[in-house]
Formats: structure tokens, sequence, C-alpha cells
């Protein structure tokens, strides 16, 4: 055993105190590289690992989310080691590292999502969990069927403006307002514990409602978080998932424009910033496998208010996994003390 897998103490963020935030390395949270990590703990793969994924070739509307995953770094810079809303020092408890942006054809959608499907797969592996920086929603589509792939049919927790299951645009299937139809008819989803969160705006028809429930999805609409307050909603959200394991997909459209102006199809109406993030720590003891944060446009974003939304919930997600990561090592820490006080 070398002594880094000796050493429980994950590579964490650069040292704030010698480097300042703004000079610090352009990965999320000025967390180390895959490179790096390997280098300082020979023989330690990640438990999770970030990768972006610089595509929007699938947008119907205005594009510019190929910019988003850099963007969504940018942002990250201000987050710090401890999670004060939940406890948790989601840096100290696991290893994790940003493996940069992934390359994919921007004129060949199909190549496009075999590469992103692939590369989730090598993501992936010795049990790591991967969050993806989008990006269009079209990447729904790869990072499923590679969960798929290791989970079987998994409960997506879908945080969306719009609905994602609509069967074509101009004759394409593939495309970011199509990936949870083709998910579900590629036999992807647990259809029992699948929901929308934040669904908004005019449809084409009451078809698309009648299709979507056909599909396997149950809607929690923004105009509930008037009439509900936000533990309502996370009971809801909690009772719709169940024991299944949960893919939570968020596209930052589900904010309203005032919290999220840089998204390529904004609707008014939308979540508060504050109601996102309570909704996504409302998830604790879930069993999430996965993650993605998408359609994040900075060319019309100002202030970095879109790119300050999505690096928050990024480090929501990866204090969940925190979370979970803490728990196991005082699960693991409790059966080694109860067979050295047996030996005893």
């Amino acid at each position: 055993m070398t002594d880094a897998q000796s050493d429980p103490q994950p590579l964490g963020p650069a040292d704030y105190s010698r480097t300042p935030r703004f000079a610090g390395p352009p990965t999320f949270g000025l967390l180390p590289r895959l490179d790096e990590v390997r280098a300082a703990r020979p023989g330690v793969e990640p438990d999770v690992r970030i990768v972006g994924v610089p595509f929007d070739a699938g947008v119907s509307y205005r594009p510019g989310a190929r910019f988003g995953p850099d963007h969504i770094r940018a942002s990250s810079k201000l987050l710090r080691p401890f999670n004060q809303a939940t406890g948790v020092s989601p840096f100290a408890v696991q290893q994790i590292a940003d493996c940069g942006n992934l390359g994919v054809n921007p004129f060949d959608i199909e190549a496009a999502i075999i590469a992103v499907e692939e590369n989730a797969d090598a993501m992936r592996a010795h049990d790591a969990r991967l969050l993806t920086l989008g990006g269009d929603h079209t990447l729904a589509l790869p990072n499923l069927r590679s969960v798929h792939r290791t989970h079987g049919r998994v409960a997506v927790l879908h945080f969306d403006a719009h609905l994602d299951t609509w069967d074509t645009y101009m004759g394409a299937p593939y495309t970011h307002g199509t990936p949870f139809r083709r998910a579900s008819e590629e036999g992807l989803l647990d259809p029992k514990h699948c929901l929308h969160v934040g669904i908004r705006g005019p449809l084409y028809g009451p078809e698309d409602l009648e299709d979507d429930g056909v599909l396997g999805f149950q809607i929690i609409r923004a105009d509930d978080f008037e009439e509900q307050p936000l533990p309502a909603i996370v009971d809801r959200i909690r009772a719709r998932l169940g024991d299944a394991p949960v893919y939570l997909s968020i596209d930052i459209d589900v904010l309203d424009p005032a919290a999220a102006p840089g998204t390529g199809t904004p609707e008014a109406g939308g979540l508060t910033s504050r109601e996102l993030l309570g909704a996504v720590r409302g998830l604790a003891g879930l069993d999430v496998v996965g993650a993605e944060i998408v359609e994040v446009a900075p060319a019309y974003d100002h202030a970095e208010i879109t790119g300050l939304a999505a690096a928050a919930l990024g480090y929501e997600v990866l204090s969940l996994w925190g979370a979970a990561a803490a728990d196991g090592r005082t699960a693991a820490q409790d059966g080694r003390t109860a067979v050295q006080e047996g030996r005893a």
C-alpha cells in the first residue's frame, strides 16, 4: 500500500491563503485536475469526476451553451470548503477531480452522442460518480445510457422549464428537447419514479402533457412553489423517487430569467435560486448516481448571475455525494471498531 492509499485525506482545492481565488487554477472550485490527483496519490482514483461537454448543436433557439462549462468553472472560484447549509465538507471526505472538457463533433449530433456516452463510461470507472457540465440538454441521453449500464432503469429527477419529451424538431430525433422521450423509448427510465420539477410556459397542445404522462413522468409545476412551502415540495419529490437510483438533470432555465438570464430558452415565472438549492439539498440520503447541469449560455449572462447559480448547484451536488461518503466512512469505522472489540 502506498502512502497515498493509506492516507485518506483527499487532494483538495488550491490553498486560498497562498493563491488568490481570481488567480487560481481554471478548474471547478479550484479543485485539482485528474492528472494532479494521480500524481499526488498514486493508485488512488477519484470518487467524483467533473467533466465539461462544450456542445450545443442540439439547441432549438439561442445557441451558446458550448461555452457553458468554462463559464461555470470561472463562476465557481468563490466556493469554499464547508457547506454551512448542510454541515458537509465535500472536498475533505471524497476525492474530486476536474477532468477538463470533452471535445465532441459540433456538426454531427449522433456522433457527439456516441462520444459523450463512451466518455461517460470511462469517467464512471472505479465506481466514480460523474458530474457533467453542459452544453445543451441533448447530453442527458448519452449520460443516461451510461448510467443504465451499471444501475439499470433509473428515476430521473428533471429540473427544467420544459418537458424535453417531444418527439422531433423538424424531423430530427436527437435535440435538447427530445432526450427523455428517447431515453424512455430505450427502456432507460423507471416509469414509476420519474419527475419533472419547475415546468411552465406555453406548450404546443394538451397532447404534450398526455404523451409525457405515458412516458412515465409526473410534474411539479413552477406555480406549485407559490402554493406549497418548500418542505412540502421536497416531500413530494422524495415520495415520487422512492428508493430508486436517481439521475439528477438540471437545466438552468428552471430558474426564473431574473436568476438565470444566461440560457438559450428562458421562460418567465421560474424558480428562485433559493428554492432550487433547497430542493437539491432535500435529496440528502437518496441514491443519486449521476448528475448534470446544462444550458448555461454565457453570451446572455451578465454579472455572472447564471454562472454563479450553476456553480452553487454543482457545489450542492458534490455536497450530497460528500454526505454519502462521510456516512460510508462512519459505517466502515464502526465496523472496524466492532471487529476490534470482538477480538479484544
